[in-house]
């Protein structure tokens, strides 16, 4: 029994500490997740080998900054601008990001999200030309099952949990070229 109690008080500081300041994040306001949008959007330029690829990073930064703020409206209309730019040899991207498009549930968005990162993670990486993105990681998403995304800031702002735990995360990869 003790054991068990020891174990259960690990695993619960490990927990509270997965995430710097979790608990302070929580409380942001989201005016502050605002302002913070908008200073991601005049970051330094990236460029791809492909300017359909550009057109893909950016319209995925707007989903990605719309998941930020916790807004589902904002993320169907970035989803829907995003389904747009693939090709016909991305049919699976684009069936997602208009699934992502069509739901105003925000839970089912992000985990949309995540499946999008992982088939246009080699996308984002191979076609990069110029300039650094970062590929970030929350341990706590799905369950503390983790969730990766990719930035062009090395500054975590978590899309799985916007304003409930915005700096959640870390920089796993920084990809330059």
């Amino acid at each position: 029994m003790k054991k068990l109690k020891i174990t259960i008080a690990t695993l619960s500081i490990l927990i509270a500490f997965s995430c710097k300041d979790a608990h302070q994040d929580a409380q942001v306001e989201s005016n502050e997740v605002e302002q913070i949008s908008e200073k991601e959007q005049q970051t330094a330029e990236v460029s791809f080998s492909k300017d359909m690829t550009g057109k893909l990073w950016n319209n995925y930064l707007k989903v990605k900054t719309a998941l930020v703020e916790s807004d589902a409206e904002k993320v169907q209309a970035a989803a829907q601008s995003l389904s747009q730019n693939f090709s016909e040899q991305q049919e699976e991207l684009k069936s997602i990001a208009q699934q992502m498009a069509s739901t105003d549930d925000l839970d089912k968005q992000r985990e949309l999200f995540s499946k999008i990162n992982e088939q246009a993670e080699s996308l984002f990486k191979n076609e990069l030309n110029n300039g650094t993105i970062y590929k970030q990681y929350c341990p706590m998403a799905f369950n503390n099952t983790g969730g990766y995304w990719f930035s062009d800031v090395d500054q975590i702002r978590n899309p799985y949990f916007g304003d409930r735990m915005l700096k959640c995360g870390n920089v796993a990869e920084t990809i330059k070229k």
